[in-house]
C-alpha cells in the first residue's frame, strides 16, 4: 500500500534528481491523498496486482525499495518485503527501519539510507556492479538459516523448554512443601 508510510518527500527528491531512473510503485493509494505525491514521467503508479503477478514485476527491477518514512505508523513495523526482495535476489535500498536494519542491513545485505542524497549513492554503487556472486552467496545463506519454518521451530522448541522448566519449578516447589 502506499500510505501514510510512504517516505513521499525521498521519492520525490530521488526521482527529480535522476530522470532516467524509473520507479515502479505497486499498491493502491489509500489514507493519503493522491495528489500528495510525487508525480514525474518516471514515476508509475500501477495500483494494487494479484500476488501471483508480483514475480514478473519484481524479475525487471535492477533494484527494490522499501522507502518508508519514518514515523510513528513504522516504528514497530517489519516488512516481509525484504526477505521477498532478496530471495529474488534483487538488491534492497531501505529506510532504516528497525526489523531492516536488524538483521538485514547489520549483515550487510540491504543498504540503510536516511535521505535521498544515501538513496542515490546506494543505486550508483549497485547499478554500477558487474557481479554479485558474493552477495547473492550471503544473501543465500543468511535466508536458509532464517526461513519462517526454522523461525516457527525455534519457537516450538522455546515455548516447550518453558513448559518443561515451568513444571519442573512447580513439583520442586511441591515436594518441599
Amino acid at each position: 500500500m502506499v500510505d501514510e508510510r510512504f517516505d513521499i518527500e525521498m521519492i520525490d527528491r530521488v526521482a527529480k534528481a535522476r530522470p532516467e531512473w524509473h520507479f515502479i510503485i505497486l499498491g493502491p493509494v489509500v489514507k493519503i491523498d493522491p495528489q500528495s505525491l510525487p508525480h514525474y514521467a518516471n514515476i508509475h503508479y500501477l495500483g494494487g496486482r494479484k500476488y501471483e503477478e508480483l514475480p514478473s514485476y519484481i524479475a525487471g527491477w535492477d533494484i527494490a525499495t522499501i522507502p518508508f518514512a519514518m514515523n510513528e505508523s513504522t516504528k514497530f513495523i517489519s516488512p516481509t518485503k525484504t526477505p521477498e526482495y532478496l530471495a529474488a535476489g534483487k538488491p534492497v535500498i531501505s529506510t532504516p527501519i528497525r526489523d531492516v536494519v536488524s538483521p538485514y542491513g547489520d549483515n550487510k545485505l540491504v543498504h540503510i539510507v536516511t535521505n535521498a542524497e544515501q538513496f542515490i549513492a546506494a543505486a550508483e554503487r549497485e547499478l554500477a556492479k558487474k557481479r554479485k556472486t558474493t552477495w547473492l552467496k550471503n544473501v543465500d545463506d543468511f535466508l536458509l538459516y532464517n526461513s519462517w519454518d526454522r523461525t516457527w521451530g525455534q519457537m516450538v522448541r522455546t515455548i516447550e523448554d518453558t513448559f518443561i522448566q515451568s513444571t519442573k519449578t512447580k513439583l520442586k516447589k511441591q515436594a518441599y512443601v
